[in-house]
């Protein structure tokens, strides 16, 4: 299976920028070109080992979605499971809620 993520990157293209009195850097266009930013998407950055990290929303979901279908497996449905859990739950409610009916209904009538 192909991962989500793959995308066709160059090696070595790097560039230098300089950071703004305010704070701000240009990405330059051959490395947004090559990372597939795009005018108003959202960027996520972090610092590994002093190293500013970047990446679009877009490229982290895929990421995340790709390592969580290698731990479930492409054949595992997760929310297959959810719904079958959530079905067994809620027979077992009902068949506690019947009984405690038919409790309460011999109660009343050794009483009554």
């Amino acid at each position: 299976m192909a991962s989500l993520t793959e995308l066709p990157v160059k090696t070595g293209l790097s560039a230098k920028a300089a950071l703004s009195a305010n704070g701000r850097i240009v990405i330059p266009a051959a490395i947004r070109r090559q990372l597939g930013f795009a005018p108003g998407d959202t960027l996520l950055m972090e610092v590994e080992d002093g190293v500013l990290r970047v990446e679009s929303f877009d490229a982290r979901l895929a990421r995340i979605q790709d390592e969580l279908m290698q731990l479930a497996g492409p054949e595992r449905m997760l929310s297959d499971e959810l719904i079958a859990e959530r079905r067994a739950e809620a027979w077992r409610e009902q068949v506690e809620a019947d009984r405690e009916r038919e409790a309460m209904r011999e109660q009343k009538r050794k009483a009554g």
